[in-house]
């Protein structure tokens, strides 16, 4: 069939295919940000923490007295050890979808020129590395003389391990063993590379920072206290951690317990992750909600004018129009009107990225959504106008005769 035909038909209808096409670009462009969302928030949801989660937990102190921290961590550190079935206890600063304790911007020089990022610092003392079940990929874990006094919230020059994430972005393409960084006066040595450590607040920065954490052991003392990393076995982990807090109640009565942060790492991830899930039910309900109102429009549209054309197409069925013919027609009339929406939709699509990139901090939208959301548009479009095109060919040649 001729195009030519089609779109003069079109020119003559222009008013209901601007609108019905600006529709499409309105589903294009959220369509392909809404599934960009939800791809980002589901990568989010599943980062790998780098730690054994499932026999982890950690206990939260606070309301004690700071000059007492030292004391306070020898009596918990204690009483908990004292619990069946605890396999380590250490102390540490956070842990991943915890509360973040450590995040600090470092660079490459000690002049403080070369910018690096904003990374987290897990501090952490003796035990705490094996503990957490960090994979060494590249050099060696702290050895014991590298646990050192905190000045302020680091040690003043310290061994540490980053992730390999990390590695690759301060050194590309370089080994990252033995090289330098700073964090104002602090200096830093890599002395190995972990597989993966998640940032305590996992989803801040999106997914290209989420694995920039640094683990630098230390001592535990004034600077370093009140949180507590507890090991135990999978099956014993839940009544472990309620008996861990009933223990503080009575090795340490001068602390309250963060009830919303002593939890398994396990419910600490779901918590962390639950805002993700709703809100990707939300885009989800977004998406089916406008598309369905998209699929709504070209059925309404297409049957208007299947009812305003019934004595054309009357008259092309009685000069030797197939009902084939009359169903391409409107098939391709559609998927003429999907295409100029889609185009102008894709630029929408950019449009609406680029602000939510200045809003949000989201990353580019990748090329390949576009395509995507061409092809779910161009579906939606075939299978919205097939019952109104199917009612068009099934027109008799005799309405050409009976229309006045």
């Amino acid at each position: 069939m001729q195009i030519q035909p089609v779109l003069s038909a079109l020119r003559r209808h222009r008013l209901a295919t601007l609108l019905i096409a600006l529709e499409i670009a309105l589903a294009c462009a959220v369509l392909c940000n809404a599934c960009f969302l939800i791809a980002n928030r589901v990568g989010l949801m599943h980062v790998d923490s780098g730690v054994d989660e499932r026999s982890l937990a950690t206990i939260s102190l606070t309301g004690y007295d700071d000059a007492k921290s030292t004391d306070l961590n020898a009596r918990v550190t204690s009483g908990l050890r004292a619990i069946p079935g605890v396999q380590s206890v250490s102390v540490i600063n956070q842990v991943p979808f915890g509360e973040h304790a450590g995040t600090a911007g470092i660079t490459l020089d000690s002049a403080g020129k070369q910018f690096g990022g904003v990374v987290d610092f897990y501090v952490a003392g003796p035990e705490s590395f094996k503990a957490l079940g960090l994979q060494v990929v590249e050099g060696r874990a702290p050895s014991s003389d590298e646990y050192q006094p905190l000045q302020q919230f680091v040690p003043s020059n310290a061994n540490v391990l980053v992730t390999r994430t990390l590695a690759d972005h301060l050194w590309p393409g370089v080994d990252a063993l033995g090289k330098e960084f700073w964090c104002d006066k602090f200096h830093f040595r890599v002395v190995g590379v972990v597989a993966n450590l998640a940032k305590a607040e996992g989803s801040e920065g999106g997914p290209s920072t989420i694995q920039w954490s640094v683990f630098t052991p230390a001592q535990p003392g004034p600077n370093l206290s009140g949180r507590y990393l507890l090991r135990a076995d999978p099956s014993q982990l839940w009544r472990v951690l309620r008996d861990a807090r009933a223990a503080i109640a009575t090795v340490a009565p001068d602390a309250v317990v963060d009830q919303l942060q002593s939890q398994t790492i396990t419910d600490l991830r779901e918590r962390h992750f639950r805002q993700d899930r709703v809100m990707a039910g939300m885009l989800i309900g977004v998406i089916v909600a406008l598309l369905l109102v998209t699929a709504l429009g070209i059925v309404g549209l297409a049957s208007f004018w299947v009812a305003q054309r019934r004595r054309q197409i009357g008259i092309r069925r009685a000069i030797g129009a197939t009902r084939g013919d009359i169903l391409h027609y409107f098939q391709i009339e559609n998927f003429l009107i999907v295409t100029f929406g889609i185009v102008l939709g894709m630029v929408l699509a950019y449009a609406l990225n680029l602000l939510l990139m200045t809003q949000y901090e989201l990353p580019r939208l990748p090329l390949y959504y576009l395509p995507i959301g061409a092809l779910i548009l161009w579906g939606l479009g075939q299978l919205a106008v097939l019952g109104p095109a199917m009612r068009a060919a099934a027109v008799p040649p005799v309405v050409a005769t009976r229309s006045v």
